[in-house]
């Protein structure tokens, strides 16, 4: 019998679940994970993700932290579907066929295949949502930067309709990409072209104060979540918390603010990866 292909990728601490083979930190191999526990620090902010090993040895990995598992799976890398040799419809075709099980990718991937405008509102809303699907629920951090990058390199162009999508992906490659700092604050630095795309001084200063209002007193849809929490309703719950953790990325490619910093926000931003995480594999 023809064994199963292993393929490496790595993934967000936070997201590593049982059953995944993890690669160890002599880079001696890899095994399997029996368990993933999350212990939070005083503040109840987690702060260490605990992997119970194949034989009893544990790993304890920094919250926020990427790692790096096999995952089993013998779908080829491109489907049948898959463009010309690097299209983006082809890029899209590889990211999706390295998660066969998740019926949202499918959906997106699918709608995708079609083909790609990037003039398109919902075609940058469905590479955004792709790209934040590979991020949050399966933790394929490497995936999700490649696909948020279809749309980094996407100027503004006055429409914010659109740009609220690139926007959005310039703000999550500038935290994925967070350990390489010179890369990091390019994207953050494209992100604020349209803070800065004003040319009347008196416009352009009105708006920099109601933008730095906005920075400080963020919508983090603390209600909406607690209503979610107290109802018991899971799903909602996950929606409103990305929604949140999408605030919370924008407001750390800005440098944070007069109110939350850049330090604080990382920590919530690995608070809501583990949540998210939680409420995804209850559901």
């Amino acid at each position: 019998m023809e064994k199963d292909t292993l393929q490496a990728r790595p993934v967000a601490a936070e997201v590593l679940a049982a059953g995944q083979r993890i690669a160890l930190p002599d880079g001696s191999g890899y095994v399997e994970v029996g368990s993933v526990d999350i212990e939070s620090d005083d503040f109840g902010v987690p702060a260490v993700v605990v992997a119970t090993l194949a034989g009893g040895r544990t790993l304890r990995i920094a919250s926020g932290s990427v790692v790096s598992v096999e995952a089993v799976g013998g779908a080829p890398l491109v489907p049948a579907v898959a463009a010309d040799d690097g299209s983006p419809e082809e890029l899209v075709a590889q990211v999706a066929a390295l998660h066969p099980g998740s019926d949202r990718i499918s959906e997106l991937a699918e709608r995708l295949a079609r083909g790609i405008n990037f003039k398109s509102g919902s075609n940058l809303q469905d590479l955004h949502d792709l790209a934040l699907t590979l991020f949050v629920d399966r933790g394929d951090t490497d995936s999700a930067l490649r696909t948020a990058d279809l749309l980094t390199d996407l100027g503004f162009d006055g429409n914010f309709g659109r740009w609220k999508w690139i926007e959005s992906a310039l703000a999550m490659a500038a935290y994925l990409t967070r350990d390489d700092e010179a890369r990091s604050a390019a994207y953050s630095v494209a992100l604020r072209v349209a803070d800065e795309s004003e040319t009347d001084p008196l416009r352009a200063k009105v708006n920099a104060a109601v933008r730095q209002r906005q920075l400080n007193n963020p919508n983090l849809y603390d209600p909406e979540i607690l209503r979610a929490t107290a109802a018991g309703n899971r799903a909602a719950e996950k929606d409103w918390r990305v929604l949140r953790f999408g605030v919370l990325l924008y407001l750390r490619a800005h440098g944070g603010s007069e109110t939350l910093s850049r330090d604080v926000l990382d920590r919530r931003i690995a608070n809501e990866l583990s949540a998210v995480a939680g409420l995804a594999s209850a559901s």
